[in-house]
């Protein structure tokens, strides 16, 4: 890992290699995986189960660093709407949830969880952490999943509105946000996002009875009442 000849998907694939192994669960490797996750930090990727591999070790060890988690809670909330953020936090033990930098992380989730995007962006300004501010792309991978969220739920949405659930951002990034999806401006100040009703497919629902079923149903309304 501190090759610098080596090239990023090589280390990706050393990492990989290494947590299929029993080699996942050797302390020795713990300062491995925490170089690899400041990595992630610093170039904007991401691997999910090396993450994992630091808290089972921490777990394991009965010692958490909590920067590094903290880091790869943060990253998990990155790939919202998928279910990282609550695998991560299985890992962690009831003593670390009550540290209050992970707590406010918790929270963060917990506005995601509810779409409750204007609170999300409040709490990012209040906590004032430099780790969030450290982690290459982290509002814009957030602001990605807003705009899925207003994608499949929206059919038009005030364009002031908008800006304040991508975090109030100005005029000309949030015309960006727009041409990146596909939306339209309109006039009165609306953004067309989609025809929902054009998303909406019925489905057929049929319900399968076994022979032996039918045969007892009708035995029983051919009998006669004494």
């Amino acid at each position: 890992m501190n090759d610098g000849s080596m090239s990023e998907e090589a280390k990706r694939q050393t990492v990989a290699t290494m947590l299929k192994g029993i080699e996942r669960y050797n302390p020795s490797r713990l300062e491995m995986l925490e170089q690899y996750v400041r990595k992630q930090i610093v170039d904007n990727s991401y691997d999910l189960e090396a993450n994992l591999a630091v808290l089972q070790l921490y777990r394991f060890n009965k010692n958490f660093e909590v920067d590094i988690t903290c880091k790869i809670l943060l990253k998990a909330l990155t790939n919202f709407p998928h279910t990282d953020f609550i695998l991560c936090k299985c890992l962690l033990t009831q003593t670390l949830c009550q540290d209050p930098r992970i707590q406010g992380i918790i929270e963060l989730a917990n506005y995601l969880e509810c779409c409750r995007f204007q609170e999300f962006w409040e709490k990012v300004n209040s906590l004032k952490d430099s780790t969030i501010n450290s982690i290459t792309g982290f509002h814009d991978s957030i602001r990605k999943f807003v705009c899925h969220v207003v994608s499949i739920t929206y059919q038009t949405i005030n364009a002031g509105e908008l800006a304040e659930m991508l975090g109030n951002i100005d005029n000309l990034t949030l015309r960006q946000w727009v041409k990146k999806y596909g939306w339209e401006e309109m006039p009165n100040g609306l953004i067309f996002i989609a025809n929902q009703d054009e998303n909406i497919k019925t489905k057929n629902i049929s319900e399968k009875i076994e022979f032996d079923s039918v045969v007892d149903i009708m035995a029983s309304s051919m009998k006669k009442p004494a």
